[in-house]
């Protein structure tokens, strides 16, 4: 399969990023460094999703798709008899943070690199967030008046992984922050 610019969806570069966010993201999890504690139902926030959105800000939706599959995976493999163990909880909602982070970032990068890479970043967060709790709620393994208790975990998530993102990006495509030769 081709794209409109006769780079191949999946180029070896491609395969070789896909292989080590989906690595980071791993090793996240393995590591518990992907977890932040916050009072709430869940007792943690999650940065598992970055790489995810790191991805698909750097090579696209297609990219960004197999590294939540593999983050999704992983979950639903660590979910041992809980509601993660579910695929439709850990994998599917997964699937998506990819494309929205995509699609928001080329959305807004005429205007600005540093707002696309942040709204990307929020979207992302949000869309793994709201898909998650939605499917807990949807597969009834909690109940919709828990959404409150969620609200610092994804405040929490949103802030955390803007600034993981907005580094990372950055430093990737040496942004240079608006000094002389700027390519924003």
């Amino acid at each position: 399969m081709q794209t409109t610019q006769n780079t191949p969806v999946l180029s070896v570069r491609r395969i070789v990023i896909t292989g080590i966010l989906a690595a980071i993201s791993i090793l996240l999890g393995v590591t518990r460094i992907g977890f932040i504690p916050v009072p709430n139902l869940t007792g943690e926030a999650t940065i598992m999703h970055v790489p995810v959105i790191i991805g698909a800000i750097l090579e696209g939706p297609v990219v960004g798709t197999l590294i939540g599959a593999i983050f999704g995976i992983y979950s639903m493999l660590q979910g041992g008899g809980t509601m993660f163990a579910d695929p439709l909880v850990s994998v599917v909602p997964r699937l998506f943070i990819g494309v929205a982070a995509y699609y928001s970032y080329v959305a807004v990068r005429r205007q600005s690199e540093y707002a696309a890479i942040i709204v990307s970043s929020i979207v992302a967060t949000l869309t793994n967030t709201i898909l998650v709790v939605g499917m807990l709620i949807a597969r009834g393994y909690i109940p919709a008046a828990a959404i409150p208790t969620i609200i610092p975990q994804a405040l929490a998530e949103v802030v955390i992984a803007t600034i993981i993102t907005v580094a990372v990006v950055a430093a990737w495509k040496n942004i240079d922050g608006g000094r002389k030769g700027s390519s924003i």
